[in-house]
């Protein structure tokens, strides 16, 4: 009998694949637990739309990010920061702040988490930045730092 696999079995398959089995072991073991389905052309039909959707939303995401990074790489995010004795800088640039002054000065929503800097920016300067997204996707920015 075949069935198709709601969640994953150990030795039997992965979520979503459709495998033969003995008509016992689905019947009695399978859909009895509910990790299967039996592979009516209805079922394989409504997986088929499960996996399209999940796909166009892949290449949506994608498709966006990417268009993220055209707008983004080689931009330079000025940040004016406060300055301490000496020159330096009253704490830091973190990822929190370059993720506030992306979405200040070019309108994107960037996670922090996406921003990758060498470490915590704590003098003036250029620095440079990288922003990577899902699916493969990155670009690069760079950080000018100045004295307010």
């Amino acid at each position: 009998m075949k069935v198709i696999l709601l969640k994953d079995v150990k030795g039997s398959g992965k979520k979503g694949e459709i495998i033969n089995v003995s008509d016992g072991y689905a019947r009695n073991f399978l859909i009895a637990r509910g990790i299967a389905l039996e592979a009516t052309p209805k079922n394989l039909n409504d997986l088929q739309g499960q996996k399209d959707a999940k796909q166009y939303k892949l290449d949506t995401e994608k498709a966006k990010n990417e268009e993220i990074a055209k707008n983004l790489n080689g931009k330079t995010i000025e940040i004016k920061s406060k300055a301490g004795q000496g020159g330096k800088l009253f704490g830091s640039v973190t990822t929190t702040v370059v993720a506030e002054k992306i979405k200040a000065q070019y309108g994107e929503n960037i996670d922090k988490k996406k921003i990758s800097l060498s470490g915590d920016i704590k003098a003036f300067g250029d620095f440079s930045a990288d922003i990577k997204m899902t699916h493969g996707v990155s670009c690069s920015i760079k950080i000018s730092v100045t004295e307010e």
